[in-house]
């Protein structure tokens, strides 16, 4: 049994607030699904689950606020497959394989069975009827009651191919049934949202709480008094967001930042250094470039500086990764943090995994998508505590050069500037181009202004050659 905790979703977070589970008792997680979504002083995260298993218990109610370590809940790791102990003897029957989920038999048994076959139908002692809990979750999302369902598996037991037979048969005959987890279920009853009507980002398309939320027209009347015994507490609705006024969550935010902030501006002992980028060649191919692409590939030159940084990360590693404990420990591929703005003000850096090895449209595709779920609350927990070296580009502001503060555990962050038109010296005439301002704020520490002019360098080359990146 392992326990799944408060992750620490960046050097500034001490404590989060778990606002709703995604899972409940029984079902069966993988490593990498989101089960949980947590709120931070700076951000609503979906949390992903750090092992496969089924989650057996869940140790903390939606709504409270706990420290970073503290267990939510309890996993059973997923059972290994074994080979048999021995061989067996004639006439002995092989032990059988122990699947995760019941399947229904591949062929019939040699012989029938001497002994009555029970009712498919009949339930288990209790009125439990048997199935695995990936079927009982696949039957609620469906809406079908186990119960009513006939079960080919050995004694009667459900399996998955008798609830997609019956959900099937019932979309045959009634309009089909909105995919939603429990809580948006009981949150639209009590706020009168039809799920037909709500934008669903939930695994297979299913309809989340948040969804119901921000589909939710207007200020929400109270929930009537429920007695905390009668709902499960997987499915306790929870109201922290909305009861707390936008001014005081943007002022949270900032008094995060100003804190994480001023401790790296104390602890780390920043060198700075700064280049101008000749964008010519690089404007160029950009034009033509989305001269030839339908609209959805375009691209704009944030994807251009963004490649170059992470290609140039990649060429230069002794400043992608992190500063811990004395030593420096470079980061296992490059994952860029982007630094974005909140309308409502404050700002975060998730990473973009593995940039270095996007193609230009991919990597422009992942930052529209990144920057709309950071606006929206609905980053992952990997984004925003595996960043391995962070970019901040102000050119839209129209701010020329940007000096930032690195992001601790990084050891270095990237600002770029606006594109503009300066009057330059090529080949020893004078003419009008248009050029960036690279800057560098490294750590002293773990590297010296050598490698980072390595670095800036590597930028301008790339930027230079955009058919390399």
């Amino acid at each position: 049994m392992s326990e799944f905790t408060m992750p620490s979703l960046g050097a500034d977070m001490d404590e989060g607030t778990l606002l709703e589970w995604l899972v409940g008792p029984g079902d069966l997680v993988h490593k990498g699904d989101p089960v949980a979504v947590v709120e931070t002083a700076k951000s609503t995260i979906e949390v992903e689950c750090f092992a496969t298993g089924t989650m057996t218990k869940l140790l903390v109610e939606p709504g409270t606020t706990v420290p970073v370590g503290t267990p939510l809940a309890l996993i059973e790791p997923a059972k290994e497959r074994h080979p048999a102990r021995h061989a067996p003897r004639k006439g002995e029957p092989a032990e059988p394989a122990e699947p995760a989920e019941p399947a229904e038999p591949s062929f019939p048994p040699p012989e029938p069975a001497p002994t009555p076959v029970p009712t498919p139908t009949a339930a288990s002692p209790r009125g439990h009827t048997e199935a695995g809990p990936l079927v009982r979750r696949l039957a609620e999302q469906s809406g079908l009651g186990l119960e009513t369902l006939h079960g080919s598996g050995p004694g009667g037991r459900v399996t998955r191919t008798d609830v997609e037979h019956a959900a099937a048969a019932r979309a045959s005959t009634q309009a089909p049934r909105v995919r939603a987890t429990p809580l948006a279920r009981r949150l639209a009853a009590e706020l009168g949202v039809d799920l037909a009507t709500v934008r669903s980002t939930g695994r297979e398309s299913a309809v989340r709480a948040a969804d119901v939320r921000q589909a939710t027209p207007g200020p929400s009347a109270p929930a009537p008094p429920v007695p905390a015994a009668a709902v499960p507490m997987h499915l306790a609705p929870v109201r922290p967001s909305a009861a707390q006024p936008s001014e005081n969550r943007a002022a949270a935010m900032r008094q995060a930042i100003a804190g994480l902030m001023s401790r790296a501006n104390r602890d780390i002992p920043h060198y700075y250094l700064s280049t101008t980028v000749d964008m010519a060649a690089a404007m160029d191919w950009l034009h033509e470039h989305n001269r030839r692409s339908p609209l959805s590939e375009r691209l704009l030159p944030a994807a251009l500086l963004l490649k170059a940084a992470a290609l140039a990360a990649r060429e230069v590693p002794e400043l992608n990764g992190f500063w811990a404990d004395d030593h420096f420990t470079a980061g296992e591929g490059v994952h860029l943090g982007v630094a974005v703005s909140l309308r409502g003000g404050g700002l975060v850096a998730p990473a973009m995994h593995h940039a270095d090895t996007l193609a230009l449209p991919q990597l422009m595709s992942a930052l529209k998508d990144l920057v709309t779920r950071a606006r929206m609350g609905r980053l992952r927990g990997s984004e925003v505590s595996e960043a391995t070296i962070t970019v901040t580009n102000l050119g839209d502001q129209g701010v020329e050069a940007v000096f930032g503060v690195i992001y601790p555990p990084q050891v270095a962050l990237v600002g770029f500037g606006r594109v503009v038109d300066q009057p330059c010296a090529v080949d020893g005439l004078l003419g009008v181009r248009p050029v960036v301002t690279a800057t560098l704020s490294a750590d002293h520490r773990a590297t010296n202004g050598a490698v980072g002019a390595r670095f800036l360098t590597a930028v301008a080359r790339l930027l230079q050659n955009p058919e390399q990146l």
